[in-house]
């Protein structure tokens, strides 16, 4: 009974720091948690897989920080996850390379974009969450 109590505690703390991460809007880590409350909640999300040795995610990664700081932006999720580790979200959805921006709006994916690198063209991605 005790193992459950403290389980439990562990899932509400888990939950009630996503929601306090979306809440906040921005550039958070990927967790299922975040994700799966972003979806819920209908949060403007970005989720964007990317990895440490790959040179497009290195291009993109200051146009993001740039473009999350824009005011327009500020109820936008970006979710980071790492495309080395979180198989089971590629599998989810679909994703077969790094690099890659999947739009969320209203809950459902509403764009997709791999590879992509220039400002105007993520800046547009990104606002159909919007």
């Amino acid at each position: 009974m005790k193992r459950i109590r403290v389980l439990a505690r562990s899932v509400c703390a888990a939950a009630l720091l996503a929601v306090a991460t979306i809440a906040g809007a921005g550039e958070v880590a990927y967790t299922p948690a975040a994700f799966e409350h972003a979806l819920a909640a209908g949060v403007p999300t970005v989720v964007h897989f990317r990895a440490s040795w790959c040179p497009t995610c290195k291009v993109q990664k200051p146009i993001v920080d740039a473009l999350l700081n824009d005011p327009k932006r500020k109820d936008l999720t970006l979710l980071a996850a790492d495309y080395d580790t979180e198989t089971a979200l590629k599998q989810r959805l679909r994703v077969v390379q790094q690099s890659t921006f999947i739009v969320f709006k209203g809950g459902k994916e509403v764009a997709r974009s791999t590879g992509e690198t220039r400002k105007e063209a993520i800046a547009a991605l990104f606002d159909k969450a919007l």
